[in-house]
């Protein structure tokens, strides 16, 4: 999966001389989290809803004329903008952007192609590409198995098995860690198995009799359709 497949495209950009009330209107109309700083062309900075909410509260807590004035009439963006901030590109994948993500402790990115800003990703991304793979949307029953050795063939045995108790199998996701192995060994992961049915106990009583341990299950029903 590439970052430019669950970006936010194109991204409201804005001067680093516009002024942080303008600023601030602007985020509150939009749909992002966070605005690219773009002069001449290129990213300076980045100003996000944290830096904003922050300066703002800072502001209005002081109930200092003045410093109300000059939050309206001279605070400008790149006096609170994130200086160079991390990037990603439209090409990397969202493995690496998690991963970057993670070690920065960063919650957005500006996205370049060929040193052209052309969307954001941020959390509020992730979060909603986790929702589609767990099926948030779709309402499905789904079963988390105890962690099991991925030995070749497990993954279809357990989709033989929810398959063969009557379910409609939606998705099968290893959890694991990144412990390295000796060589030959395989990892252990948890399995979110994720399908519809009518009977969520059949489908565990299914996979316990087949020998896989089951931590918890949840039961959904998708809504019925109108005639």
């Amino acid at each position: 999966m590439l970052v430019r497949n669950w970006m936010q495209p194109n991204p409201v950009l804005i001067p680093d001389d516009m002024f942080v009330s303008e600023a601030r209107r602007v985020l509150a109309e939009s749909n992002f989290h966070a605005l690219p700083v773009v002069t001449a062309g290129k990213l300076r900075g980045l100003v996000t809803r944290q830096n904003l909410l922050r300066t703002a509260h800072f502001v209005l807590s002081t109930q200092n004329p003045d410093e109300l004035n000059f939050f309206v009439t001279r605070l400008k963006v790149k006096d609170i903008m994130v200086r160079n901030p991390a990037t990603v590109q439209g090409s990397d994948t969202m493995e690496y952007c998690l991963t970057k993500g993670r070690e920065l402790g960063v919650a957005q990115f500006p996205v370049l192609e060929a040193n052209r800003v052309i969307g954001i990703i941020s959390a509020n991304e992730i979060l909603q590409l986790a929702a589609q793979f767990l099926g948030a949307w779709e309402q499905r029953s789904g079963v988390t198995l105890a962690p099991l050795p991925m030995s070749p063939g497990v993954l279809g045995r357990i989709a033989d098995v929810v398959e063969g108790a009557g379910a409609d199998l939606q998705a099968l996701y290893p959890i694991g860690s990144k412990d390295i192995l000796p060589k030959g060994a395989f990892v252990e992961k948890r399995i979110i198995v994720r399908f519809h049915t009518a009977n969520v106990n059949k489908i565990v009583a299914a996979l316990e009799t087949a020998g896989f341990r089951v931590l918890e299950s949840v039961e959904s029903h998708r809504p019925a359709l109108s005639a």
